[in-house]
């Protein structure tokens, strides 16, 4: 990068600070967006109770509950589960996050839309296989978790699958 291009843009970056000072912003709760998460403890409880289910089962696997914008919470890896398990447990349940829906669904859905699975191909993380769930606010099937005299919301998992007794080969 050229000195008279770095200087341009050091002077363009002074302008907008300079701009930004003058600018009234909005009261504090106008311009949030209010969201739901669940809590580190309930993710550790669900990553714990999901393993343990499969382990029951049969199968070493890894569990990952990620927030609606697919960030890690918990991961929990089962003995004997691949090492390979962390990445694609972390994938399909981000894949599951990005989407709002159940992987699947997508897998599903990309046998009857042309094109749809060449997203997969061309963003990291996003993975075409079953197995991530997506925990819902709802009122089916709860789990409850509230600090001590707040009501709990209610989060849900789908009645056909839940990610306790949901257990496939990674």
């Amino acid at each position: 990068m050229s000195f008279a291009s770095t200087a341009r843009r050091v002077a363009v970056l002074a302008g907008l600070a300079s701009i930004g000072g003058t600018l009234t912003l909005p009261a504090a709760a106008d311009g949030l967006i209010g969201t739901h998460r669940i809590s580190a403890e309930l993710a550790n409880r669900m990553v714990g109770e999901a393993v343990a289910s499969c382990a029951k089962q049969g199968y070493a696997e890894t569990a990952v509950v990620v927030d609606a914008d697919g960030v890690r919470q918990a991961v929990l890896r089962g003995d004997r589960a691949g090492s390979h398990s962390l990445d694609s447990a972390n994938d399909k349940a981000y894949t599951a996050a990005s989407f709002k829906s159940d992987t699947g669904a997508l897998v599903e859905r990309a046998k009857t839309v042309p094109g749809f699975s060449a997203l997969f191909t061309q963003l990291p993380h996003l993975v075409l296989f079953g197995g991530g769930i997506v925990i819902k606010l709802g009122t089916k099937r709860s789990v409850r978790s509230a600090p001590p005299g707040r009501r709990a919301p209610r989060w849900t998992m789908p009645a056909r699958a839940p990610a306790s007794t949901r257990c496939a080969t990674s």
